[in-house]
């Protein structure tokens, strides 16, 4: 069988890293999150309101 040579898009993605230890995965996890934190309401308010830039629910 011959060896398969991975292209340099493939080498970007995945070179340095290595596979998770309990699972074998080889991508990077992503967390998901349906909240954030605010500072206090008036934050919260500015965010909602599109006055200040950040993560609101999405």
């Amino acid at each position: 069988m011959a060896e398969h040579t991975v292209g340099f898009r493939t080498r970007a993605l995945h070179a340095g890293g290595t596979p998770g230890a309990e699972h074998g995965s080889r991508a990077v996890p992503i967390y998901q999150t349906s909240s954030f934190v605010f500072k206090d309401a008036d934050d919260a308010a500015d965010l909602f309101s599109l006055q200040k830039y950040g993560n609101i629910y999405s």
